[in-house]
């Protein structure tokens, strides 16, 4: 409440909660500190953005073997990091590669085709984030179908035998 600076009150449908006591009692901790708290998984540089994209984050759990989504694109750029199990990545352009859990994994979106997001294991289900930088209007993702991919074909790193 006012007059509370260590203090915070927090009320959650109608119901208080006890008060938390702040861990910093007033002192900020040094740049040097709060930066050896935090790892970068991930840094890159979109190519684009969509014009008054908003972000969208979701969660997605394949079980073991599962395929994951046909091949699809969206309209804007993804973030993602493997949470837990392994996921077999492959955008056009790329070779298939497979995102071990605490690996990220990014796509550009627009016009690219993401052929590969499913479990590469048999045993444990993959779970993994992504943020989406989406196109307002647009649906988050959008599959290819077989002709477009007959024509693009060529645009696909050939997989190892």
């Amino acid at each position: 409440m006012a007059g509370e600076p260590a203090s915070v009150r927090m009320v959650h449908g109608g119901d208080s909660m006890p008060k938390a006591k702040s861990t910093s009692a007033g002192q900020k901790p040094s740049l040097d500190e709060l930066q050896s708290f935090i790892t970068v998984v991930q840094e890159v540089e979109p190519p684009f953005i969509p014009a008054g994209a908003h972000a969208m984050t979701i969660v997605v759990e394949f079980p073991p073997g599962h395929p994951g989504n046909p091949p699809h694109r969206h309209t804007g750029p993804c973030f993602g990091y493997v949470l837990e199990g392994e996921m077999v990545f492959e955008l056009e352009g790329e070779p298939a590669r497979v995102v071990r859990a605490g690996g990220a994994f990014w796509e550009p979106g627009g016009d690219v085709i993401h052929y590969q997001d499913g479990n590469n294991r048999e045993d444990i289900p993959v779970r993994f984030t992504v943020t989406m930088l989406c196109e307002p209007g647009k649906p988050m993702l959008t599959f290819v179908d077989d002709d477009e991919l007959a024509r693009r074909q060529n645009r696909r790193v050939p997989r190892p035998r």
